[in-house]
């Protein structure tokens, strides 16, 4: 998320009530997940293991639990509890809004669209030209649909992220002030669920086509003409590539990437990245070629058991 304007590193430390490290000038420009941080970005970090990575990334602003050196061009927010004040930082500045009423509606509706009964559309969203969206769809806030797309019943837009921390009496949520971004000629089947990015974007690329009952994590990134059959669940912050296929009751983990023209065969678990072009097949996902063959050997071994006796 960008802010609308540029603060200080002083009034963000005041907004917290904690100290910082750095010029109190110092610009902040914006707060966002680690992996799709720019330069006066605000990133939290809450567990030594990760510090280094926090402190190496492009943000320039950390939200960090314990005082370490601050690297050059960069300044340090000291907090007991970075997630908690991350959350706050979102409240702040992108804090939840209710549906405007019928009357006072805010999005925006382009050209030529067709919209069904009991489509559900909230503040700030922004549709197209020449899109159909049909009956029962919820379109949460801050979603933008390009042009020529179509939305199949039951399916929700901007669901918030899939993101806890967990606490002695429970779990906490991260909140979600990202947004999900249909790029033009996308179709996207019945009952699917797309959850909005955490700080990011969540973006289904230019004509790319999900069929009924797909789950697509928050800050996930579908690139152009992505196929994906039914039933799969993507995690967040998983990059599918250009004319990838990913066929039916496929389970994919977060932070991995599906190359371009790669190929899941159904039923696959991905836990690793898969190579540009290859065809992957099984759980844990390997080269498919590989194990047919694999399967086609284990068919062989009653046989081989029995003459082996």
């Amino acid at each position: 998320m960008k802010f609308s304007t540029t603060y200080r590193l002083s009034e963000i430390a005041e907004i917290l009530n904690c100290e910082y490290v750095g010029d109190a000038n110092f610009p902040v420009t914006g707060m966002n997940e680690i992996h799709v941080v720019t330069p006066g970005d605000i990133v939290f970090v809450d567990h030594p293991k990760y510090y280094h990575k926090a402190l190496e990334s492009a943000a320039t602003i950390v939200l960090i639990n314990k005082k370490v050196d601050c690297p050059e061009g960069k300044a340090l927010l000291l907090s007991d509890d970075p997630f908690r004040d991350f959350n706050k930082l979102t409240q702040h500045y992108n804090p939840f809004s209710a549906f405007a009423k019928a009357e006072q509606p805010t999005y925006k509706l382009g050209k030529n669209c067709i919209i069904q009964p009991n489509v559900f559309i909230a503040n700030d969203v922004v549709i197209g030209d020449n899109c159909v969206i049909h009956s029962n769809v919820s379109i949460n806030n801050g979603c933008v649909i390009g042009n020529n797309v179509t939305i199949h019943s039951g399916t929700v837009l901007g669901t918030d992220a899939f993101y806890y921390k967990r606490r002695a009496d429970g779990y906490d949520k991260l909140l979600s002030n990202g947004r999900v971004v249909i790029e033009d000629n996308v179709e996207i089947g019945a009952l699917c669920t797309i959850d909005r990015g955490v700080s990011g974007d969540t973006t289904i690329g230019y004509g790319s086509k999900l069929d009924n009952q797909v789950h697509i994590g928050h800050d996930t990134v579908l690139g152009k003409h992505v196929l994906i059959a039914s039933q799969t669940g993507i995690s967040g912050c998983v990059v599918i590539e250009d004319e990838a296929k990913i066929w039916g009751q496929v389970g994919i983990r977060s932070d991995v990437t599906i190359g371009k023209g790669a190929e899941v065969y159904a039923q696959s678990g991905i836990s690793k990245n898969v190579p540009a072009g290859t065809s992957v097949f099984g759980s844990p996902a390997s080269d498919s070629k590989e194990k047919f063959k694999e399967l086609a050997a284990v068919r062989m071994l009653p046989n081989f058991m029995k003459n082996n006796k």
